[in-house]
Parts: C-alpha cells; structure tokens; sequence
C-alpha cells in the first residue's frame, strides 16, 4: 500500500465499516483534537472506547477510559492513534494481541510509522497514516461544505425556527471515479 496517498475508496471503504474505534491517546480536555474526534463520532452513533492509562475508570460522555488495549472488553474495528511516531509499534504491538484483530490500525494527522505499518499489514489489517477520520468523513461526506451554508440553524426567513442537532450525512460513492 502506498501511505503517501490513499484511494478515497479505501478511506470510504473503512470508514463505512467501522462501527467500533478504540481511541488510544484520548484526552478528556476539550479543547485536544482526540476530544473533537471522540465525540464526532459518538455524535454520528459509531461506539468510541477512550484509552489513556492516566484516565483509567473515569467516564467521559457515558463511556469508560480503559487504561489499555488488552482492557477493553469487547472487539474493536479501529485502533485510533493520537500517539507520537515513536509510540506507534507499541500500540500495533498491543492491536496485534487482541482477538479478534481490528480491521484497521487508524495513525493521526503527522503521524507515521512505516515499520508499524508493515508489522500490521503483515497480519492483514489496513493501515492510513497521516490523516485524521474526522477530516475524511466530513470531506467524503460533503459535510466539511455544508457546515455553515446548510447548519439549519440560520435562516433569511423572518421567525423561521430551523430544527437543532448535528446533520447526518452518508458517505455514498459520489465523487470515486475522479479520486480513485
């Protein structure tokens, strides 16, 4: 696989499939992008397991922060790493000890680790590096531009009251044949 550029169908294949995402690196501070990322998702229904060992048994918007991979006691689609580069075979190391194995090992924004990658690929599981889940549903979605045109919560009409809560968007293959 080539990690300097990814197929938006791949990307739109994983995160189609996705529906559990083990979080390692979480921190509950709201203004750390993990945060953004975790209740994103939590947003969108897909079930989101914060790991961070200094967090271990405290709860965060309804859900348990386990200290470890190992800890987590249901399977995991994604291991999603908001570690430094050096950190990463440590974590794959650990993805690679849990059955069943993710189908995803998930590395942030400027974060890679060829050697980590490798080791994951080499048991079959996908790998992206350098590229935050978030950023990609919201761009394969159309939700990145709608955000703010189509919010329904701004209207030119005079005492129009626009229903709340966060739009949902699929992410249909609407756009593959030109990024593929």
């Amino acid at each position: 696989m080539n990690h300097d550029a990814y197929p938006d169908s791949y990307i739109r294949g994983i995160l189609n499939t996705v529906k559990t995402i083990a979080m390692v690196g979480f921190s509950p501070n709201t203004s750390r992008p993990s945060y953004f990322v975790f209740k994103y998702f939590l947003e969108r229904g897909t079930r989101v397991i914060p790991v961070n060992p200094g967090h271990a048994g405290k709860e965060i918007l309804g859900e348990r922060i386990y200290g470890k991979l190992a800890d987590i006691p249901e399977p995991v689609d994604m291991v999603d790493i908001f570690r430094a580069s050096e950190f990463v075979p440590g974590v794959v190391q650990e993805a690679l000890a849990l059955k069943p194995l993710p189908q995803v090992i998930w590395m942030q924004l400027e974060i890679r680790n060829d050697a980590a990658a490798a080791m994951a690929e080499a048991a079959g599981i996908k790998v992206v590096m350098n590229r935050c889940p978030k950023i990609e549903y919201g761009r394969l979605s159309s939700e990145i531009s709608w955000m703010g045109i189509n919010s329904r919560t701004l209207s030119s009409k005079r005492g129009q009251i626009l229903p709340g809560g966060v739009q949902r968007m699929g992410l249909g293959n609407a756009g593959d044949k030109k990024n593929d």
